[in-house]
């Protein structure tokens, strides 16, 4: 079998034996990595996104098309292949790796990476005390999508000493931002790499930096390993093989690295089961460990660890770099949660999520998706700034099947039904009276705390396979919206599906874009209305957006919903909370300095963000009815007549009143309205799509 390599950039080609094919065809090709012979006279290598095949001496053979491999885009829903490795595999490959060659540091590229969009930028990868350069191994099919991915693998017997580890990772910066210095570069420092990361951004002030630190040892000082980090030094040789099964325990949940590939959706019993088989299967390879972290290597680890974290906080005040800090709750080796809070007062740019039921290889655990905290961040970038239109990757699979499992719950409880309606008037149920070509402006009644959202992008997304971009209040973009140790949390999440800031410039790049965008005129006001004001519109007087659909000659879609008030009752709005004088100031302060989404006088429509006081009720159902598409392609003469923008913009605000009251009038003959009803229809039936009233 021809062994398979991928080199970075210029060096000798070069491989290490393969003990046995694996899984996972791609091997690793290493800069500066030994001369070995090759187990076969034909290697596949990837240069510049085309992989060919190259004779034992070096001559191409041939090429396979890169068309195939390159994306120019990818398209919502996409497969981005995370989840299919686990630290099983890890174990695997570093048994191959950590084979004594003579040589010193080195990149790789996982050739399962792949080809990367178009104008992707760098992706550094800054391994922990292991060295290995694995520790992306669940990550490296996604990351490899819109980054070019490079790992650094430390030798086992290597002795580098920090300064030198620095010198290296800082010429290959240097190197990438002189031969593309428009292009950023992510550095993803892991623990020890972490010190790295910093160390090198703190002396390389003019070059176009993102990191991202998991836990960084930093706050190696304060390891809760200090006290026995003597007895781990002294234990003889003998019994050093116990080493890597203490430290294994203590670096991470071992839970949550044997749930790292167990398949979705499984049921209790079939999750404990599988969940056992990937323990029993993963514990033997712990031992690989003592290879990985021999007694001496262990020592100078230890030392390389004290001296990185000295070095960077001595200079932590220089680093100018944008930094995405994930730190752990149950990390038993260093206390991240404390150093997150440090790192954050003492960076000028850093922002925090917290993961409270991780450990410290968090990069290695399940659940933890690190492209889509990146992307739900805000962090991922192609140029000096992030563009919330250029900038944005659609959902994968994987992210659509994890966020919306956990809604299962919410779809079960309201078993929304769509209706369309056809350009002949017909009302049909699903949404094929909505265009499948954007650009499309849907345009509609905000629930109560948008209850709505959630099974909208799911419908547009399962159905149609496109991302909506939703209109966002500027508020939910804003730090002040954050703990001190805040969670990746469901602002996070709307990021990755789509929402960006309101403003008149996002739709303008949306629509020439041909995007599919979700506008709610009422916005705030609508969402966080008082009692006794579900289903009453609050649209400001001017055509915020008729004028710029003419221009783009976009299709509008309003829409209507209603089942708010089947779901939920409003106990404590804002008016209520105006007279609690602690939580007024609260709001006050939340809200002070805050971007105004209208120019609204009487402060109306201005509605301040809260968090009003609701009661569950048993639920009801949610049903959503998109009308007649409005098209504005050839009504440019709009654009210079306010009257017949004024009269479009009032007869689509009649439009979904109109239809709010249809769905009204219309849900009283739904026999399946209560969840009982759902219940036992299903218990019946089986889980069958669930009638509902006439059209």
């Amino acid at each position: 079998m021809a062994a398979t390599v991928s080199l970075p950039f210029g060096g000798a080609a070069s491989t290490f034996p393969s003990r046995k094919a694996r899984k996972f065809t791609a091997k690793m090709a290493m800069e500066r990595f030994s001369t070995q012979s090759l187990s076969s006279t034909e290697v596949g290598i990837v240069v510049n996104g085309v992989e060919k095949r190259v004779e034992g001496d070096g001559v191409v053979k041939g090429a396979v098309s890169g068309e195939e491999r390159r994306r120019e885009n990818l398209r919502a829903l996409y497969e981005d292949g995370f989840g299919q490795a686990s630290v099983k595999d890890y174990l695997e490959w570093a048994r191959d790796i950590i084979k004594p060659d003579g040589g010193g540091p080195r990149w790789f590229c996982p050739l399962e990476c792949g080809a990367p969009l178009e104008g992707s930028p760098l992706l550094l990868f800054l391994p922990g005390a292991d060295g290995v350069g694995l520790g992306l191994i669940l990550h490296h099919r996604s990351l490899g999508k819109v980054f070019e991915v490079r790992c650094l693998h430390l030798p086992v017997y290597d002795r580098t000493p920090y300064e030198g580890l620095l010198k290296f990772v800082e010429d290959t910066v240097r190197m990438e931002h002189a031969s593309s210095p428009s292009r950023p570069i992510f550095i993803v420092g892991d623990s020890f790499g972490g010190c790295l990361a910093l160390s090198v951004a703190a002396r390389n002030l003019t070059i176009d930096l993102s990191l991202v630190l998991c836990n960084p040892a930093t706050s190696f000082g304060r390891s809760q390993l200090q006290p026995v980090i003597p007895v781990l030094e002294s234990i003889p040789n003998e019994l050093h093989f116990a080493v890597p099964y203490l430290l294994s325990f203590i670096m991470g949940d071992p839970v949550k690295l044997a749930m790292a590939n167990l398949p979705r959706g499984l049921s209790p019993s079939e999750t404990v089961d599988q969940l056992s088989n990937s323990l029993v299967s993963m514990l033997p390879g712990l031992s690989d460990l003592s290879d990985i972290l021999p007694k001496e290597t262990l020592s100078w680890k230890l030392k390389l660890l004290q001296d990185g974290a000295a070095y960077t906080n001595s200079r932590l005040h220089a680093v100018r770099a944008d930094v995405l800090l994930l730190c752990s709750g149950k990390d038993y080796m260093l206390p991240s949660a404390e150093e997150a809070a440090r790192l954050r007062s003492s960076l000028k740019s850093c922002k925090v999520r917290y993961f409270k039921d991780n450990g410290h290889t968090l990069l290695l655990e399940d659940g933890i998706n690190l492209l889509t905290i990146i992307k739900g961040t805000n962090m991922y970038r192609r140029s000096r700034k992030h563009d919330s239109v250029s900038d944005f990757l659609p959902p994968s699979m994987s992210e659509f099947k994890a966020a919306f499992d956990n809604e299962k719950w919410f779809n079960v409880a309201t078993s929304p039904v769509f209706f369309s309606t056809l350009e002949n008037g017909d009302i049909v149920r699903g949404i094929s009276g909505v265009p499948d070509e954007g650009p499309v402006l849907l345009v509609g009644y905000h629930m109560l705390m948008g209850l709505e959202l959630s099974p909208l992008y799911e419908e547009f997304l399962r159905e149609k396979k496109v991302a909506v971009r939703g209109m966002a209040h500027p508020l939910l973009f804003s730090s002040k919206m954050e703990s001190s140790l805040p969670e990746f949390s469901r602002n996070d999440l709307m990021k990755v599906f789509g929402a960006l800031r309101v403003s008149p410039l996002s739709m303008y790049r949306l629509f020439s874009e041909k995007s599919f965008v979700l506008l709610y005129p009422g916005g705030a006001r609508e969402a966080l209305h008082r009692k006794g004001e579900e289903y009453k519109l609050f649209w400001p007087d001017q055509p915020e957006f008729v004028r710029m659909a003419a221009r783009f000659g976009v299709t509008i879609v309003p829409f209507g919903v209603i089942g708010e008030d089947d779901v939920t009752e409003l106990v404590i709005d804002y008016d209520d909370l105006q007279n609690i004088p602690i939580v007024k100031g609260w709001i006050e302060e939340v809200n002070d300095g805050g971007t105004r989404v209208r120019d609204d006088t009487d402060g109306e429509l201005n509605q301040d963000l809260h968090f009003p006081g609701l009661l569950p009720k048993i639920p009801g159902r949610f049903y959503y009815l998109f009308g007649k598409p409005i098209k504005m392609a050839g009504k440019e003469a709009i654009l210079k007549d306010r009257e017949n923008a004024k009269k479009l913009y009032l007869q689509t605000k009649a439009e979904v009143e109109n239809i709010i009251a249809y769905l009204k009038r219309k849900r009283e003959e739904d026999p399946y309205r209560s969840i009982l009803q759902r219940a036992f229809y299903q218990a019946a039936n089986g889980p069958r799509e669930i009638p509902t009233f006439e059209n």
